[in-house]
């Protein structure tokens, strides 16, 4: 599993960047590293030990309706992303869930160095892995109100505001980028 490539592209001046299916097990030291830093901590892991880790992304890959993503950059990983059927989750249950919406959570690896557009780059491609699939009408993102890092990238991508809500684990910003906005 942990070699499937599902989407990827050669980006100019960048390199090339793939997206693949999470391996609980072969990509916990990764995933663990990144969740347990501070600058993670509207991921809600911070203080998950290996095995809380693992166990959650076992979960995760066992659903059919939500999935976790490595996004990789020249072979080495760079970004996770996790998406998500809306009507699925705990969200679905704060507001009106259209036909076609799907969601997602992305966490941003540390670049080896500051690099301008890095996370843009990373967040195009989610955006248009997400978009790939035909019925997906609407991408659904939900950071945590305080966190406006998140919500800034987002909006630089195209989401726009939605209301802030209660989920069970955060008081949320909902965000939407609908597909014909995004001229995908």
């Amino acid at each position: 599993m942990g070699d499937q490539v599902v989407f990827g592209r050669v980006i100019a001046d960048f390199g090339e960047v793939r997206l693949r299916p999470v391996d609980p097990e072969g990509d916990l030291d990764v995933i663990h590293g990144w969740v347990s830093q501070e600058r993670a901590r509207f991921w809600g892991m911070r203080d998950a030990g290996r095995n809380r880790v693992a166990e959650i992304y076992r979960y995760l890959d066992s659903l059919p309706t939500h999935h976790a993503w490595l996004a990789l950059r020249d072979g080495a990983p760079a970004a996770l992303f996790q998406t998500y059927q809306a009507d699925a989750d705990p969200v679905g249950e704060v507001y009106p869930v259209l036909p076609g919406d799907h969601g997602i959570h992305f966490l941003i690896g540390p670049p080896a160095r500051p690099e301008p557009g890095f996370t843009g780059h990373f967040f195009e491609l989610l955006v248009d892995f997400v978009f790939a699939d035909p019925t997906h009408h609407r991408i659904v993102a939900e950071p945590d109100a305080r966190n406006e890092r998140a919500q800034a990238r987002l909006r630089r991508t195209g989401f726009v505001d939605g209301p802030l809500v209660d989920l069970p684990d955060k008081r949320a910003r909902l965000m939407f980028l609908d597909r014909v906005a995004a001229g995908r």
